[in-house]
């Protein structure tokens, strides 16, 4: 199996995701220029966290709009593993593969901080090895991460099982406290109907290796082998 991890002018988190692809899974993985005109030699796509384009606009709107992006929504049609990281989770967003909208932190602030995830489905190609309800540690650092959708849609994402990270506290719940950027009801993170393409604001790249983490745990590597366990099965 091969990995893209994209990359736009802009990007920071690329090198982190490639390491832990190919040092610590050791996984055949590639970064990819946001002008590759081809992604067929590739089985799952990875869009990293950072600032393309500078932000400029809104968080992923222009980079939507990049030519690789026509490939990692052919590879989204065609069932293939798409995750976006942060950045990532906006560049899907704006380019329709996801649903909602991210908007700036209700703080106004950047915020930086470590947090808790609840796993709310096992039923996409990132979470089908953690355990529904199961807690995991991820730092995020964001200016744009308030997931916001309209409460038709909310309800259709709800009933769907489409919410599959949530915020909240040591004990589980989905407190404001715990929330760090005003994202509604918590989200954290979300897929598409079919399960393939997933979104989420916190960066495993960076809770994959336990002595990155203050909780020693490397939680974020359970989403990464999770995309291999589904090439696996494919």
């Amino acid at each position: 199996m091969k990995i893209a991890v994209t990359v736009f002018p802009g990007s920071n988190c690329d090198r982190d995701t490639l390491h832990i692809l190919k040092n610590i899974l050791k996984v055949d993985a590639d970064l990819v220029w946001h002008k590759e005109p081809d992604l067929d030699r590739y089985d799952a796509a990875i869009l990293p966290g950072g600032f393309s384009y500078g932000d400029y606009l809104r968080g992923g709107v222009i980079a939507a709009f990049s030519p690789v992006m026509k490939q990692v929504k052919d590879m989204a049609r065609s069932g293939k593993p798409v995750l976006g990281i942060c950045n990532g989770f906006q560049i899907l967003v704006e380019a329709g593969l996801l649903p909602g909208a991210l908007m700036t932190n209700i703080s106004l602030k950047f915020v930086c901080r470590w947090t808790k995830l609840k796993i709310e489905s096992r039923k996409t190609a990132f979470t089908n090895l953690c355990e529904t309800g199961s807690i995991l540690n991820m730092p995020i650092a964001h200016h744009q991460g308030r997931f916001f959708v309209g409460e038709e849609e909310l309800k259709k994402l709800i009933d769907s099982e489409q919410v599959i990270f949530s915020y909240v506290d040591d004990a589980g719940v989905k407190t404001k406290e715990a929330n760090p950027n005003g994202s509604l009801q918590n989200i954290a993170g979300v897929c598409n109907e079919e399960g393939n393409v997933v979104g989420l604001m916190p960066h495993p790249e960076r809770s994959s290796e336990p002595e990155l983490s203050p909780y020693l745990s490397g939680d974020g590597l359970l989403i990464f082998r999770s995309m291999l366990n589904q090439l696996k099965r494919a």
